[in-house]
């Protein structure tokens, strides 16, 4: 059985509450009024907002003044959105790496995989947190349908009113329909995961192999689902932040950003636990085939993110390239930084089939990994939120300090909750034996 080491527990600890202090400093250093927002405008040297877009000529003075009231309303709604932004990304960020174990999870079940079933606890473990961390971003989506923050502008009634390419959503977005998707997607993938662990538990104690197959017909009927749910779910959670772009590759370019960074903590707490003298039958050949799909699945989304950039530029359709246009235009560094640390890092360290049985190695990786993957998040949220009134600030440093403490927390717990190694999987001799 594990043991949750006070040193890692009041690590976590420690981290919840250096979050929680950074998160309500970001919001109180939000403004509440227009003046407010003009001055940490004005505090910033880097420019953001200072283009002047009144137009005081003449007969045009009233539309000018207008104008620019106007736009120092919605720059105040901007800064009021910073935390709530930095909140959102860091909460979807780490449910997101929970919910790419599952699906990876789901895979070795129903494919029936003799290399994994020694690491199917660290996965159970790590799927535990989808339960708090899909509750806490739902209760953001619950408070944003209430109108506490404007970080989907699809559910504020005047802008739909005067907007009739929005009008023409209502049918899908509206904030009803949407809380009620977000149920279904939530509960469908919190009962397969606690189901599925309740049949792995149940097998170990079990004579014959009925809970394994049952857990194999579950397995495979919820990666339909799955394929589904997330889908769908990219769509509302992140696209509609831009309501007026749209791509048909964004399911699965996020279902690849979820699936490599759950792969790389799969990785990264298989070694942690090695390390402490846990795991003893993983060998060297299962750490080279977590490794390796990092590596696999940083191909494929440096793939579909070619696929969804260039085929966009190069039509150069206005209601579509404007998305990459505000992209490189403001955020530049983070928007070109992620695809290096996403594709060339994981390829240049990777590509070489000894360093993928390096352990330090690979967890060097997949902490470039994990940032690069929260960056492309904040790449995807921050610009429709927040437009140029951006920064690596305190919010955003607190929030992923809590949910990172929370994380570890709660998988660490979930951990010793069962014995580390399956008994009575019907394929764990071959996965005590796998060599690569």
């Amino acid at each position: 059985m594990y043991t949750f080491s006070n040193r890692l527990k009041i690590a976590s600890f420690i981290l919840m509450a250096v979050g929680v202090l950074g998160i309500g400093a970001g919001f109180l250093s939000a403004p509440s009024t227009v003046e407010e927002a003009k001055a940490i405008v004005a505090s910033h040297d880097d420019g953001h907002g200072s283009h002047d877009t009144s137009n005081n000529h003449g007969a045009e003075a009233g539309h000018g003044d207008a104008h620019s009231a106007e736009h120092d309303l919605h720059v105040l709604h901007q800064l009021q959105n910073k935390p709530w932004s930095a909140l959102y990304v860091a909460a979807f960020f780490f449910m997101m790496i929970a919910l790419g174990v599952l699906a990876f999870y789901a895979i070795q079940r129903a494919a029936q995989a003799g290399w994994s079933p020694l690491l199917f606890r660290v996965m159970e473990a790590i799927t535990a947190y989808l339960v708090p961390g899909g509750i806490i971003v739902f209760v953001i989506l619950v408070l944003s349908v209430l109108h506490m923050n404007h970080l989907f502008v699809w559910m504020d009634a005047d802008v739909v009113a005067h907007d009739a390419l929005l009008q023409g959503k209502k049918g899908f977005l509206n904030p009803t329909f949407f809380l009620i998707r977000a149920v279904i997607f939530l509960g469908g993938w919190i009962l397969y995961r606690e189901y599925s662990r309740k049949l792995s538990l149940k097998q170990d104690e079990s004579d014959d192999n009925a809970s394994f197959k049952l857990n194999f017909r579950i397995s495979a009927a919820f990666l339909v689902f799955y394929l589904v749910s997330e889908s769908m779910m990219s769509w509302d959670w992140i696209m509609s932040v831009d309501p007026h772009w749209f791509s048909t590759l964004f399911g699965w370019y996020v279902f690849a950003s979820m699936f490599v960074s759950g792969i790389t903590v799969i990785a990264m707490v298989t070694v942690y636990l090695k390390s402490k003298g846990y795991l003893e039958d993983v060998n060297d050949s299962h750490i080279h085939d977590l490794a390796k799909f990092m590596f696999g699945i940083s191909i494929f989304w440096t793939y579909l993110w070619f696929s969804q950039f260039m085929l966009i530029w190069y039509s150069n359709i206005p209601e579509e390239v404007t998305y990459y246009i505000t992209r490189i235009q403001d955020y530049r560094l983070p928007f070109f930084g992620m695809v290096a640390m996403n594709f060339l890092f994981p390829v240049l360290l990777l590509m070489n089939s000894d360093y993928k049985r390096v352990n330090w190695f690979v967890i060097m990786t997949g902490i470039v990994i994990l940032a690069g993957h929260y960056l492309d998040i904040f790449n995807m949220i921050m610009p429709a939120t927040v437009g140029d009134q951006w920064y690596i600030g305190i919010a955003e440093i607190g929030s992923v300090l809590f949910f990172a403490g929370l994380f570890i927390f709660w998988v660490f717990r979930a951990l010793t909750k069962a014995p580390l190694q399956p008994k009575r999987n019907p394929f764990i001799e071959e996965s005590k034996h796998f060599h690569y």
